[in-house]
C-alpha cells in the first residue's frame, strides 16, 4: 500500500533517536503528487552498504520526448544521459552523521556508454535508482535529517534529473543522437567487410596513463586515414560542419583478415589498438573516440601468467609436454605466459569472437614467433610451441576470425599480413606494399613447424556444483572489490587480464550472471557457449534487472552494467573452483 511523503516525514520524526534498525519501518512505497519514492532495502547500520531507493516519475510529468527512447539504442543512451545528470546533481550528498549518513550516489559511467540499471525507462514512466546512506548519529536514527533528505531533497533531485523542462534539451538530444550514430556506424561494418572504423579527426591519445579522458585537442594530433585505407560510412543523424550538415564520415577502415600495426616507440601503435579495444562500446560526445567503432565481438588477448585454465584444447599451439602430458584437455592452476595466451585465444574462438586484438608488449615472446636462428639452435623435437605466426592465417581461413596485431620488433609477420599500417607521430600510413617488398627481398629463413592443420574448437561444459556463490551462512556472497577483482563465494576471481571489462558495475553483473547460470542453465549439460547465449537472451528480454536473485516483485538493482559474453565466460574460466568436461566436437 502506498502512503504519502508527509506520512513518511511523520514516521521519520517519530523514530528520531531510536536504534538504527527502526529505519526498517519506512520500507515501502511513498507517494507525493506525481512522484513515487520506493524504499526497497534499508541498510543494517550506518557503516553498511547504503540503502536502496527508487524515484519514479510518470511520463505525463517527466515530459521526456518519445523520440528519445523509441528504440533500444536510444533508450539506453537516454538512460545513460539521465544517470549522469542525476549523479552530477546529487554530488555525493551532504554528510549527516556517522558512516555513510547522507551519502547519495547514482551509478553513472565513465567515457563509455553502457546499458545500465541506474535509470529505467518504461513506456509509462522513468525511474532513478539510488544508493542512499540514511542519517545516523552513532547507531541512532537522525529522523529530522532523514526527513529533510527523503522528503525534500530527493523529490528535488527527481525534478532536476528527470523532468524535461529542467534538462539541457540540446545536450540530451545531442548525446542520444551521438550514441545512435555510433551504433549505426557499427551496424555497417560487416556489410563493408570491416572489423573496425576510426573516423578522421578522432583524438585517440588519453591525457595520461592513469586517465581515460582525451588529451587536450591542442596537444593532440587528430587522426587522418591514408587514402588507400580510407572508407566512408553513413550517419543516421547529420552532423554540423563548416560546409553544412555531414551525412557521412570518412576514416580508416580496418578490413577483415590480418592487419599489422607497426611503427617506432611512442608513435601511437598501442594507442590505436587501445581505441579498437574500447570502441566495442559507444563513447560520450567529446571523448575523441565517439566516431570510432569496432565489431562487438573483437576480443583483446594477452599472456596472463598464473591464471587458471580448465580443460582447454590448446594442442594447436602447444604440443605434447615433457613426460608425455597431453594438451588436448589442458588444465593448470598456474599457467605460463605461452599456455595462458594459447588458452585465451582458444576460449575467445569458443565463444564466437570475430577478431583478436594482440599487442606484442603484452604477449609471450616464445608464443608469438620462433625465428630461424632459434629454430636452428633448439630443434622442433624439443619445442612443443607452434607460434601464433603459423596459425594466424588458418584462424582466419578456418574460423573466419580476423587479427589485429601491434608489432614493433619482429618483421616475420610481414609474410602473413594482409595489410600493414605504419603509425608515424600518431598518424597512420599504408605500409603494406613496402612490408611485402621487404619480406620478399629478405626472407625470414624460418621453417614451418605446425605438425597438423587447425582443428575445430572443442566445446566445454561447466559443472554447476563447481560454481558455488555461498560463503558461510550466506547463500549468495558476491562482492566487487575492484573493477578487476570479483569475490564469488569463497573465491576471488582475478580479472586483471580481461582488459575489455571496463566498469565495476559490469564486474558486479558478471558475478551475478555466474550465479544465475549455475542455478538455472548448467544442470542439463549445456556448453559454455550455450550458457552465455542464455544469459544474453535474458538481458535482451528482461534487462539486467533479472540478474538479482533477491528480487521479489519490484526491487532496486541499480548498480549493474551490461558485460559482453566474452567477459562473462572469462570470469567462469578464471574461477579457481570451476570444473569442466569436454564435449564431442561437431564436424
Amino acid at each position: 500500500m502506498a502512503h504519502g511523503l508527509e506520512e513518511l516525514r511523520r514516521s521519520l520524526l517519530r523514530i528520531d533517536g531510536r536504534g538504527y534498525k527502526a529505519y526498517g519501518e519506512v520500507r515501502g512505497r511513498w507517494e507525493h503528487e506525481d512522484l513515487a519514492l520506493h524504499v526497497d532495502h534499508v541498510q543494517g547500520d550506518p557503516f553498511a552498504a547504503p540503502s536502496q531507493l527508487r524515484l519514479r516519475v510518470p511520463h505525463a510529468t517527466s515530459g521526456l520526448p518519445r523520440e528519445l527512447f523509441g528504440t533500444p539504442v536510444r533508450r539506453m543512451a537516454l538512460a545513460d544521459a539521465l544517470a549522469r545528470r542525476a549523479a552530477r546533481v546529487a554530488g555525493g550528498g551532504r554528510r549527516r552523521g556517522s558512516g555513510k549518513s547522507g551519502v547519495v550516489s547514482v551509478d553513472a559511467g565513465g567515457q563509455e556508454v553502457l546499458e545500465r540499471t541506474a535509470v529505467a525507462i518504461d513506456d509509462g514512466w522513468v525511474e532513478l535508482r539510488l544508493q542512499v546512506g540514511l542519517p545516523a548519529a552513532g547507531r541512532r536514527v537522525l529522523g529530522r535529517a532523514a526527513a529533510e533528505l527523503l522528503c525534500d531533497e530527493l523529490p528535488e533531485l527527481a525534478a532536476s534529473a528527470l523532468h524535461w523542462e529542467n534538462l539541457s534539451r540540446e545536450d540530451i538530444c545531442a548525446f542520444v543522437d551521438c550514441v545512435d550514430n555510433q551504433e549505426h556506424l557499427r551496424a555497417q561494418l560487416t556489410h563493408a567487410g570491416l572489423i573496425a572504423f576510426v573516423a578522421d579527426g578522432s583524438i585517440l591519445p588519453r591525457e595520461s596513463g592513469a586517465s581515460d579522458r582525451p588529451l587536450a585537442r591542442e596537444c593532440a594530433t587528430p587522426f587522418v586515414a591514408p587514402e588507400a585505407l580510407s572508407v566512408e560510412l553513413e550517419l543516421a543523424h547529420p552532423l554540423a560542419g563548416p560546409d553544412g550538415p555531414r551525412t557521412t564520415l570518412r576514416g580508416l577502415g580496418i578490413r577483415c583478415g590480418i592487419t599489422l600495426i607497426v611503427g617506432g616507440g611512442y608513435h601511437g601503435k598501442s594507442t590505436l589498438l587501445r581505441a579498437l579495444e574500447r570502441c566495442v562500446y559507444p563513447h560520450v560526445p567529446g571523448d575523441g573516440r565517439e566516431w570510432c567503432v569496432s565489431d562487438l565481438a573483437l576480443v583483446k588477448v594477452r599472456a596472463e601468467d598464473g591464471r587458471r585454465v580448465e580443460q582447454v584444447d590448446i594442442s594447436a599451439f602447444i604440443g605434447e609436454l615433457p613426460q608425455g602430458r597431453s594438451t588436448q584437455g589442458f588444465c593448470s592452476d598456474d599457467a605460463s605466459g605461452s599456455t595462458s595466451q594459447a588458452a585465451n585465444i582458444v576460449e575467445a574462438l569458443e565463444l564466437g569472437a570475430s577478431g583478436l586484438l594482440l599487442d606484442e608488449d603484452t604477449s609471450a615472446t616464445n608464443f608469438m614467433v620462433r625465428d630461424a636462428r632459434m629454430q636452428a639452435l633448439v630443434a622442433k623435437a624439443h619445442e612443443p610451441i607452434t607460434p601464433f605466426l603459423e596459425r594466424v592465417k588458418e584462424i582466419h581461413e578456418v574460423h573466419g576470425v580476423s587479427t589485429v596485431l601491434v608489432m614493433g620488433g619482429c618483421g616475420d609477420y610481414f609474410d602473413v599480413a594482409d595489410r600493414v599500417i605504419a603509425m608515424r607521430e600518431f598518424l597512420p600510413e599504408d605500409a603494406t606494399a613496402e612490408a611485402h617488398r621487404i619480406a620478399a627481398a629478405a626472407p625470414s629463413g624460418r621453417t614451418r613447424e605446425a605438425s597438423h592443420a587447425l582443428r575445430a574448437i572443442t566445446p566445454r561444459c561447466p559443472i554447476a556444483e563447481s560454481l558455488d556463490a555461498s560463503r558461510g551462512r550466506r547463500d549468495v556472497k558476491i562482492d566487487v572489490r575492484e573493477r578487476d577483482l570479483l569475490a564469488f563465494g569463497e573465491h576471488s576471481i582475478d580479472l586483471r587480464g580481461v582488459e575489455q571489462l571496463l566498469d565495476r558495475s559490469q564486474t558486479r553483473a558478471v558475478g551475478f550472471a555466474l550465479h544465475l547460470a549455475a542455478t538455472r542453465w548448467m544442470a542439463d549439460g549445456r556448453s559454455l557457449c550455450e550458457i552465455v547465449d542464455e544469459i544474453e537472451a535474458l538481458f535482451d528480454s528482461e534487462g539486467l534487472d533479472g540478474l538479482d536473485p533477491r528480487r521479489r516483485g519490484e526491487r532496486h538493482p541499480g548498480n549493474f552494467a551490461r558485460p559482453r559474453r566474452f567477459e562473462i565466460a572469462a570470469a567462469i574460466n578464471r574461477l579457481r573452483s570451476v570444473r569442466m568436461r569436454q564435449l564431442a566436437t561437431v564436424s
